[in-house]
C-alpha cells in the first residue's frame, strides 16, 4: 500500500510496532525509491494517546493529512469460544476496532473536505470463521463502523470506505495458527491460492482517489479470488 500510494505522488507515514523496525525501514526505502517521503511512527494503536501523537506528528511533518488507512490487526486461531482468554479477546478488540476508532478520531481533527478514510475489513466479517471468532467479530464491527462513519461525515465531504479481502499471504499468517493451517492458507478459494499484498493494495489507492471513487462512500469492497457468495 505504502509503495503504491507513493507511486501516485503521496508522502506516507507508517505506524508500526517497535519490533517491526526492520520491516518499516525496508518499506521506507521502497517509498523513498519512488521519490516520496516516508515518516516512521513506531508505537501501539491500542493506546489512544499514541494515535493522537502519530496524527499530529504526520501533520507537523507534511503540513496536512489527506488519507487515513486503518490496517492494524491481531488474530489467533482457537478451536472454540472457551479457548479465547480474556487477554486474547482484549488484545484483538483493542488492536483492531479500538485502534481504528482512535486513529479515525485523531485524524478527523485535520481531515478536510475531499479527504478520506479507508479501513481494512475481512471476509470473516461477512461470513464468519469458526476458529477466528473474536477476530471475525471485530471485522464485522469495522464494516458497520465504516458505513456509520460514512453517513456521519458525508456532509463534511469526507468519504469512508472499506476493503474486505479474503485470504492474503503476509507474515501475519504464520503467527496466527499451526503450520498445517498456514500451509493450506487460501487453497480453498476458487483461484486455489491466497492473494499477494500487491493484488490488494490497488483497492486502497482506488478508494483514496477522488478522481476514481468520488461517488463512493460507505462501501465494503470484497477481494475474494473468485468467491461470489459474500454479501
Amino acid at each position: 500500500m505504502a509503495v503504491l500510494y507513493a507511486r501516485e505522488g503521496a508522502d506516507v507515514a507508517i505506524v508500526y510496532l517497535p519490533e517491526e523496525e526492520s520491516d518499516a525501514q525496508e518499506t521506507k526505502g521502497a517509498v523513498e525509491g519512488e521519490g516520496r517521503r516516508c515518516l516512521l511512527l513506531p508505537g501501539d494503536v491500542t493506546q489512544s494517546e499514541f494515535c493522537r501523537q502519530a496524527v499530529e506528528r504526520t501533520v507537523k511533518e507534511y503540513g496536512k493529512l489527506d488519507v487515513l488507512v486503518n490496517n492494524a490487526a491481531f488474530q489467533m486461531r482457537q478451536e472454540g469460544l472457551p479457548d479465547i482468554t480474556d487477554e486474547q479477546l482484549e488484545k484483538t478488540f483493542r488492536t483492531i476496532i479500538f485502534g481504528y476508532f482512535y486513529m479515525a478520531r485523531a485524524a478527523l481533527a485535520y481531515l478536510k473536505s475531499g479527504g478520506c478514510i479507508v479501513n481494512c475489513g475481512s471476509i470473516t466479517g461477512l461470513e464468519g470463521n469458526k476458529t477466528l471468532i473474536d477476530y471475525a467479530a471485530t471485522k464485522g464491527a469495522i464494516h458497520a463502523f465504516t458505513k456509520s462513519l460514512a453517513q456521519n461525515l458525508i456532509e463534511k465531504g469526507i468519504r469512508v470506505n472499506c476493503v474486505a479481502p479474503g485470504p492474503v499471504w503476509t507474515p501475519f499468517i504464520p503467527t496466527s495458527g499451526p503450520p498445517e493451517q498456514t500451509a493450506e492458507h487460501g487453497q480453498k478459494s476458487p483461484m486455489g491460492r491466497p492473494a499477494q499484498p500487491e493484488e490488494v493494495a490497488p483497492a486502497f489507492v482506488f478508494f483514496a482517489s477522488d478522481a476514481d471513487s468520488s461517488y463512493i462512500t460507505g462501501e465494503v469492497l470484497t477481494l475474494l479470488g473468485g468467491e461470489t457468495t459474500a454479501a
